[in-house]
């Protein structure tokens, strides 16, 4: 039987694929902790052993169906059309898991769900997953990447009911997987004319606002604790409105995979709580 060996929410921002020294030159001498929580992730990635990470794709908004890419190798030369000032020419080349996409839309369709496998050459790839695959070397070490979209006409409950057929695929397929939900907390962007808070662009008092700050970290200890339940008690009057990176399908999708409001997977902070252009960053694993 397959098993999800490890989750993670992780940051993917566009920052982060800049030179060390431009960062250090952001971070008043001081490079992003999310950085070094990249090392923190592989580390566990490596412990973990997974024969697939799959990408929950923050980026990669799709309407209709909960896709999943289905193709056997991506590669190609990456530039992003919303930062195409520096985020350009990035080089991919992975290996994708067409088996695993299959018996995610078998055990959806069983299921009466809406994940279904898209496999097209031309189908064109997001940072929310190039950035991690360049960040965690999973091309070096050779892993198969599976990315899931987030699908825009849904419900926060039906980002935990296509996360919950994933998590039937994942079983009936036999693999061993490992789940990266690719995306931020709170999503609000600062305006264009902002002016830093604090001098170190990365900190947290640069976000955009301290409400959302107060949520993030609110969420992030009951994270901590296990308490899955309550973040999703508390969807639509806070997390939802304030609003998390695509709605929060990211976290969605990978929590209903491990099981929802049952799961009690304690997470733990590989890096700080950082800003990234008013948006709410940070690496958080949970073991399986």
């Amino acid at each position: 039987m397959g098993q999800i060996v490890g989750s993670a929410i992780v940051s993917h921002h566009p920052g982060l694929m800049q030179c060390e020294e431009f960062r250090r030159l952001q971070g008043a001498g001081e490079d992003s902790d999310l950085i070094a929580g990249y090392a923190r992730l592989r580390e566990r990635i490596a412990a973990a052993k997974p024969d697939v990470i799959m990408i929950f794709d923050s980026h990669w908004f799709t309407t209709g169906y909960h896709l999943v890419d289905g193709g056997a190798r991506y590669s190609g030369t990456y530039i992003s059309d919303e930062m195409p000032w520096y985020l350009h020419g990035v080089p991919f080349a992975y290996r994708g898991h067409p088996k695993l996409a299959r018996a995610l839309e078998t055990a959806s369709r069983a299921r009466q769900g809406y994940v279904r496998v898209i496999d097209h050459p031309d189908l064109g790839r997001h940072y929310a997953t190039v950035n991690l695959v360049k960040h965690l070397r999973l091309e070096l070490d050779d892993i198969p990447v599976v990315t899931v979209s987030s699908c825009q006409n849904c419900r926060w409950e039906q980002f935990l009911q296509s996360g919950e057929d994933i998590g039937e695929g994942i079983r009936a397929s036999g693999l061993r997987v490992l789940l990266l939900a690719s995306g931020a907390l709170s999503h609000k962007f600062n305006g264009i004319d902002w002016k830093p808070n604090h001098p170190r662009i990365f900190h947290e008092n640069n976000v955009s606002s301290p409400e959302n700050i107060e949520s993030d970290k609110g969420a992030i200890a009951l994270m901590a604790e296990g308490r899955h339940d309550l973040i999703l008690e508390r969807w639509d009057a806070e997390y939802r409105r304030k609003p998390w990176e695509a709605f929060g399908a990211h976290y969605l999708q990978m929590l209903g995979a491990m099981g929802g409001a049952d799961c009690r997977a304690k997470g733990e902070a590989l890096s700080a709580y950082e800003n990234a252009r008013g948006t709410g960053n940070i690496h958080v694993w949970f073991p399986a």
